[in-house]
Parts: structure tokens; C-alpha cells; sequence
């Protein structure tokens, strides 16, 4: 397989592959020739350098000595109490957020996904799956697109072919599509019909609450027949913010807030606020504030962790002197001169 059917666009480069899977500390690796399972290098472990499926790396000797740039990337915070990062897949150039039209169906699920999405560089594309066994299709759909500015959204049921193929355009190009959303969703199916084969498990529709049994359990990139990419990951339980554009996955609320009497303003109790306002003439939810400003508080949160030396006491103080977009403005400027 040559390296731009890999995907690769720029010059040739040898002892080049690309990541295909991860299983605990070995990782399988595409090359032009081969494919095989290999480690990192000692180096690499100890400055905690880890690839991610779809990652480019360069090999040595038959071990991983290096990371090329992403241009992408979709990260997380890792699960538990620690302030560190996991990135779910890289270099992908669309990621369908997958979800169902049945009790999985959660707007403020899907706009977290969607803020993670925005902030990895890729593009976004919403899935929703099971129409045939959904309810209030076309009101999900009208809602989702309300918080979804110009998101394309796809309803589609799993032995619709047609509807399945409507997908394939995404591809074109070699392109890398990665799939996210909860367990049970359908994401191994969509997969399973794009690649033309049965390669991911699937299980049946649990009678007792209508979702899927699911089945992956690691993170896996797929090579299509024709052209392109797939990477499934497993369901994600516990999904925290590691960095997020708030402001393009909120840009309703960001516009309002231009109008606001004051730069800082809070949209709680300050006068003249444009946001509330715009909540009390209803042209934005209060559910969809509230879920913007839960999002910001985290994201300060893990940002001002993140600074490590630089005390809460000190994050606060730049809050109050030039509110949270400032106080996220300037703490990336204390990390990028760490």
C-alpha cells in the first residue's frame, strides 16, 4: 500500500507508518510493505510521549522513535483525578458524532461532543441512528439543528443502504472520519457497512431499554475499499473537557454577548445584558446558557490546573479583572511561555 493510499500528502519519507490500533503498550503500525505490532522507544516512554491511532510516526530500527505534527487531533481529560490529557484519534479530517434517536438522544451529550470536536480541528458531522424504532424525528432533528449551526445531520436506519452510501461522500479525497458518541449506538454497524464486511461485533437491541449491546473495546483505524478511513473508539462513559473551543460551538451566544453593557459581563445578574435579555424574549434557552456556562467553569477549571505554579488565587484575580474569556485568554499565554 503506497503512502499516499495511507493517507500521507506530503513529500515521500522512509521508515514512515501510520498508527492503526493500540493494544495497552504495543501498537500496530501501516507501512507501504508491511504491517506489524511494535513498541515505542525507552526515550519516548520517558518523556511521555504516546502515539494515538492515526497518528504518522517514524520508525527506527522497528521501534517507534517519533511523532509527526498532527494536524488534528481529538483529546479528552483522562478518566479519574489526575490533570492529564488523552487524545482519542489524530490527523482526522471529519468526526460523525454518532447518537440514536431512541432514550440516547441528549442535546447537552451532543453539544459537549460537539464543542470537543470544534476544538480538535476536524469537522463535524452528526449520525443519529435507529429512525425506524425513534420517536419525534423531525422535532430532534429541528432542536439539534438550533445548536448545530450548519452541522450537517444524517438520520439514517442500518439496513438502509442508501442512506449508508450518503455517507461514503465524506471519504472522497482519502479522507480520515473517526467516530464518537455513547455505547449502544450503532457506530460498529456504520462501520460494518461501509467497509462491505462483518469486521466489528455487533449484538442486538436490549428489549428493555432499546440500546445496543456494545461491543468495541479499543480504538481502530479501518482502511476502506475504495478510498479513505474509518477509526471507531470505544463508547466514551466518562466524557471531561480537556480543551474546547466554547466560543464556535456557542457562537449564538458569543454574538449576543457583544452587545452585552460590559466587556466582563457574567450574563447573571448585570445590567443590561443582551444575553438574558435573549433568554427572556426567547431567542436562546436558559438550558443552553446554563450548558455554556458549565462548559466555561470547566474549562477555566482544567486550563488553570493546567498552569501548574500559577495559583486558583492568581486565575481568580485575572477573572475579575477581565472576565472568564479574558481569564482563558491569558492563561493560554501563561502555558505557551511555561
Amino acid at each position: 500500500m503506497s503512502l499516499k493510499k495511507l493517507g500521507w500528502l506530503g513529500e515521500p519519507r522512509e521508515n514512515l507508518g501510520r498508527i492503526s490500533a493500540i493494544y495497552r503498550d504495543q501498537y500496530r503500525v501501516i507501512m507501504e510493505n508491511e504491517e506489524f505490532l511494535t513498541t515505542i522507544t525507552g526515550k519516548m516512554r520517558f518523556e511521555g510521549l504516546f502515539p494515538a491511532v492515526g497518528d504518522w510516526v517514524i520508525l527506527e530500527e522497528g521501534r517507534i522513535n517519533n511523532i509527526l505534527e498532527r494536524k488534528t487531533k481529538i483529546s479528552r481529560k483522562a478518566a479519574g483525578n489526575d490533570v492529564a490529557e488523552q487524545v482519542i484519534a489524530a490527523n482526522v479530517d471529519y468526526v460523525f458524532i454518532v447518537s440514536s434517536f431512541n432514550d440516547d438522544f441528549n442535546l447537552s451529550r451532543l453539544e459537549r461532543y460537539l464543542t470537543i470536536v470544534y476544538e480538535s480541528g476536524a469537522t463535524p458531522v452528526f449520525i443519529l441512528t435507529k429512525k425506524d424504532i425513534g420517536e419525534n424525528i423531525d422535532e430532534k432533528i429541528s432542536n439539534l439543528s438550533d445548536i448545530a449551526f450548519g452541522v450537517p445531520i444524517h438520520g439514517i436506519t442500518s439496513y438502509d443502504d442508501m442512506e449508508i452510501d450518503e455517507l461514503r461522500k465524506y471519504f472522497i479525497g482519502n479522507k480520515t472520519i473517526a467516530l464518537i458518541g455513547s455505547s449502544g449506538v450503532g457506530k460498529s454497524t456504520i462501520i460494518n457497512k461501509l467497509l462491505g464486511k462483518e469486521i466489528m461485533k455487533t449484538s442486538g437491541i436490549r428489549e428493555s431499554d432499546a440500546k445496543g449491546r456494545h461491543t468495541t473495546t479499543t480504538r481502530e483505524l479501518f482502511v476502506l475499499e475504495k478510498e479513505g478511513f474509518i477509526i471507531d473508539t470505544p463508547g466514551m462513559r466518562e466524557l471531561q473537557l480537556w480543551s474546547a473551543d466554547i466560543e464556535q460551538g456557542f457562537s449564538d451566544i458569543e454574538e449576543f454577548s457583544k452587545r452585552c453593557k460590559f466587556v466582563d459581563c457574567k450574563h447573571e445578574n448585570e445590567p443590561k445584558c443582551a444575553v438574558k435579555k435573549a433568554v427572556q424574549d426567547g431567542l436562546l434557552t436558559q438550558k443552553r446558557l446554563d450548558n455554556y456556562k458549565k462548559l466555561q467553569s470547566e474549562i477555566e477549571y482544567i486550563e488553570a490546573k493546567q498552569c501548574g505554579g500559577h495559583k486558583y488565587a492568581e486565575k481568580a484575580k485575572i477573572t475579575k479583572m477581565m472576565g472568564s474569556l479574558g481569564a482563558r485568554k491569558q492563561i493560554k499565554k501563561i502555558k505557551e511561555h511555561r
